[in-house]
């Protein structure tokens, strides 16, 4: 098949499946020697649904490589992947609890308006101009990086 029609069954834009076979998550198809085009087969359908499935999960490239690998591996040991989405889950769990304090911050502004009054005594545009001191914590991603609050 051809890489639109990969699109088509998987739902998954041609240039998306372009870049996982750039970044190494797709094997690369074959060329047509007549036509020149790329030619997709189920191992190609297999994995780009794979890779889709995780990535709904919030995977990143770099578990999805890794589940890549212990699956081309049958016979070894499934405690990596284990280890690798209960590490998933963890910063799923965090990322909860952020949303909840998110959550928690916004009510206690909306609070603060609770009539329809002028611009210059809105207590949400107020409340917005004093700092949080969530504003000024740090968290870090599940990707490892540390992300800024402003």
């Amino acid at each position: 098949m051809k890489i639109g029609d990969l699109a088509k069954q998987t739902g998954c834009p041609v240039e998306t499946i372009r870049y996982y076979e750039r970044e190494g998550l797709m094997p690369q198809a074959q060329r047509n020697l007549m036509n020149n085009y790329r030619e997709y087969g189920t191992v190609h359908l297999e994995r780009l649904v794979f890779i889709r499935r995780c990535r709904t999960l919030e995977m990143t490239q770099d578990e999805i490589r890794e589940l890549l690998q212990a699956k081309a591996d049958p016979n070894a040991s499934c405690a990596s992947i284990n280890d690798l989405i209960d590490a998933h889950l963890s910063h799923v769990k965090a990322r909860i609890a952020e949303l909840q304090a998110l959550k928690k911050q916004l009510g206690e502004l909306r609070s603060q308006c609770g009539e329809i009054h002028r611009t210059q005594d809105c207590g949400i545009l107020k409340g917005l101009e004093r700092p949080n001191e969530r504003d000024i914590a740090h968290s870090v991603s599940h990707i490892g990086k540390v992300c800024g609050r402003q």
